[in-house]
């Protein structure tokens, strides 16, 4: 987010919509334009990932913003990561944690039902209590092995009544960018035409 501030005041405009109230804070400190979603569509999303696995599918969400960030890769025409080495996995789980967003009220059922999942759900919990989302949410972190079908452990997990979104962000990414010692690798999804 410096890097794109410090390109806006060379004069390339922009305005973004943050994700999260922390973003959107550090957003305004450093000048950036900011707005709300709208009818149109937005061009470009830019974010990060705590798991990239060899088709582009994600994990998302230990920084707690995962239904928010879904809302606004939805949004946008295009799907842009940005990570480290290190959150490239085999297997989406192989960091045996995935971030769930529920319904306060439906902690015990929803807790109940994941570890009927083989999850193992721990509250999220800061200093004085659970985490809370901007949305106003609690998150439970799952204990999950590597998937080797994390698109049915997804569609598994949301049937389950009080969850609002999991971490998995499957098919979104158009391509991912990976900082490394020698340089920035470009990692495209099947099918991706190769655009700048």
């Amino acid at each position: 987010m410096r890097a794109l501030a410090d390109e806006a005041r060379r004069g390339l405009r922009v305005k973004g919509v943050p994700t999260s109230q922390v973003t959107a804070a550090l957003a305004a400190s450093l000048g950036l334009a900011l707005s709300e979603l709208t009818e149109d569509p937005l061009d470009l999303t830019v974010d990060g990932a705590d798991e990239v696995d060899p088709r582009l599918d994600l994990v998302k969400g230990y920084g707690g913003a995962l239904t928010r960030e879904r809302i606004v890769a939805a949004a946008s025409r295009r799907q842009v990561i940005l990570v480290t080495r290190d959150k490239l996995v085999p297997r989406l789980g192989a960091r045996g944690r995935l971030p769930v967003e529920i319904v306060p009220f439906g902690r015990t059922l929803c807790a109940r039902r994941l570890a009927a999942l083989g999850c193992q759900p721990t509250l999220r919990e800061v200093v004085g209590g659970p985490f809370v989302t901007d949305n106003g949410n609690w998150i439970l972190d799952c204990g999950i092995a590597a998937q080797d079908d994390a698109a049915a452990l997804d569609r598994e997990i949301r049937r389950i009544p009080g969850v609002v979104d999991t971490g998995f962000f499957l098919g979104t990414a158009e391509r991912v960018l990976v900082a490394e010692a020698e340089g920035v690798r470009v990692l495209r999804r099947a099918g991706d035409p190769g655009r700048t």
